[in-house]
């Protein structure tokens, strides 16, 4: 009866910490923030060079006559136009393999920080290229922009997630995903004729890439460090503690700090893991397989399809071809209001059902489009219901496998192992989204409307893949995802035969600390009392 009323205790304590967990004004400043010049710029580079298109390609044939004295031919414009657009993913696959380092001797925000160089003299190169007549400038600029994108997608998840309370995690790690969508839609909205989208005024979209960059180095020195960067990796306790209590909005931190204590003591002689150790470490592996599977599914699940097709899906709706720019902001629109929906709901829903469920949706709605538009030209209201469908995937995606993929990366490794599954994962992401670049226009000749049920397919695997190994992250402590993970790791019964021996000799914390020694090392450690 003694333990049950003590158990019971415990419950109500925990019940009374979750219910005080809020939004302190550092810990929203740092979010906002951070993603404002982070990933919204990674959103707008995506949607910005739609709307200029035709006065960048004309720019470039009077560039290439000045120079010799004849225009470019059609197959060297279509090669220098395609450069522009998917160097980009080029620069964000070098910015995802450096980034580990940067962030290990600057730390996170410092990193953020830093990358703000990136962005400028990016902003700077695309902006003057047509006033210095080099269209070499703006191709430079956009890999720039690259390595920026991929340092920021990498840095930001895991300053957010290691910034914020396991309870608010999900919705903090969200705002990577709501500042995509808010950069996309602003780019849309820049490049409307009566703003930008004009062939004098085409320059200014590439120049206001440097606006949320100063807005970001105004504020961001005066927020805090990662408190748990600081803990684990500068044994910093005093600033770790200081970082804590502005994060989280009260002076007793000190149940958040013993909570990391453990793993803090065994990473003081601990080395940052490099990605070859992460891959050999048995006790990750089904984290590192899970990751690249969300990650290579959030770039191949057919989105980038679903911008191409857009423009002739609406105009095959009876729009007008002036309209569609106008109309094209709905998507972004709603892209925007599902990755917010999503920020809301992640803490009571759970990661698993969105991100299941939103690739399950867009196995639906892509096999509706295949459909529809495959026979729109037979009955007369089928492009409404294509447009439905593009706008449905769009919602699907954004609800979960938007941004679920930067948080679970996030949630799954250690501190020491953190920077190297970022590598992976952003290696992934920017080698899929460059593959998609080069053989989506391959696959959509070949296969027309029937291209979508290709990702469908994707889709289909991924949610299947990850209904059968995925679990549930919320309000979980890395030791409890491990656990979650460790049957399949083949670890489990190593650890329970620990726990069995050791669990009433040892604190929590150091059956936790135990258990990340051997997380670090790859194997599991049996006790010997």
């Amino acid at each position: 009866m003694e333990n049950k009323q003590q158990s019971n205790d415990v419950m109500k304590e925990n019940k009374e910490v979750k219910k005080k967990v809020n939004w302190s004004g550092s810990l929203i400043v740092a979010s906002l923030t951070g993603a404002f010049g982070s990933s919204f710029l990674y959103g707008y580079n995506l949607s910005v060079v739609n709307a200029p298109a035709v006065y960048i390609k004309k720019f470039y044939n009077e560039t290439w006559q000045r120079r010799y004295g004849f225009s470019v031919d059609e197959s060297t414009l279509t090669l220098l136009w395609s450069l522009t657009v998917s160097i980009f993913a080029i620069g964000g696959l070098v910015g995802a393999i450096i980034v580990t380092p940067i962030v290990k001797f600057f730390g996170r925000k410092c990193t953020l920080l830093l990358n703000n160089v990136f962005a400028v003299t990016a902003a700077l190169l695309m902006s003057l290229s047509l006033l210095a007549g080099s269209f070499e400038m703006l191709i430079l600029g956009r890999i720039i922009m690259g390595v920026d994108a991929g340092i920021s997608l990498s840095a930001l998840p895991m300053y957010l997630s290691e910034i914020s309370p396991k309870e608010i995690r999900g919705s903090l790690g969200q705002v990577t995903a709501i500042f995509i969508c808010v950069g996309v839609f602003t780019g849309q909205v820049l490049g409307l004729p009566e703003i930008f989208g004009q062939e004098s005024r085409w320059p200014y979209l590439f120049g206001a890439i440097a606006v949320p960059s100063l807005i970001q180095v105004a504020i961001l020195p005066f927020l805090p460090e990662s408190p748990r960067y600081l803990l684990l990796e500068k044994h910093n306790t005093n600033e770790a503690e200081k970082a804590f209590q502005r994060f989280l909005g009260k002076d007793d931190v000190s149940h958040e700090i013993e909570e990391v204590l453990a793993e803090s003591r065994v990473q003081r002689n601990t080395k940052l893991v490099s990605i070859l150790q992460l891959l050999r470490t048995r006790a990750v592996r089904w984290q590192v397989v899970t990751v690249v599977v969300t990650m290579g599914c959030y770039q191949l699940c057919g989105l980038n399809a679903i911008w191409y097709y857009t423009n002739n899906i609406f105009s095959e709706a009876g729009i007008s071809h002036e309209t569609i720019p106008y109309v094209t902001l709905s998507t972004g629109a709603v892209e925007t209001l599902a990755a917010v929906f999503s920020g809301l709901v992640i803490e009571r829903l759970g990661r698993r059902p969105l991100l299941i469920g939103g690739f399950g949706l867009m196995v639906v709605f892509f096999s509706v489009l295949t459909v529809s538009l495959t026979l729109q030209n037979t009955v007369h209201w089928l492009p409404y219901l294509s447009i439905f469908c593009i706008l449905a995937i769009i919602a699907s995606f954004c609800i979960g496998p938007g941004g679920i993929p930067f948080v679970l990366t996030g949630e799954f490794f250690q501190q020491s192992q953190r920077p190297a599954a970022f590598m992976i994962a952003g290696t992934v992401n920017w080698l899929s989204n460059f593959a998609v670049g080069l053989l989506f226009p391959f696959i959509q000749a070949g296969l027309q409307t029937y291209c979508f049920l290709v990702f469908a397919a994707i889709c289909f695997a991924g949610a299947t893949y990850l209904f059968f190994v995925l679990p549930e992250t919320k309000n979980k402590t890395f030791h409890e995802i491990s656990q979650a993970f460790a049957r399949r790791n083949k670890v489990i019964l190593e650890m329970q035969e620990m726990n069995h021996y050791a669990g009433e000799r040892k604190s929590s914390a150091e059956q936790e600390s135990d258990f990340t020694s051997s997380v670090d090392n790859g194997e599991t450690k049996k006790g010997i009392v």
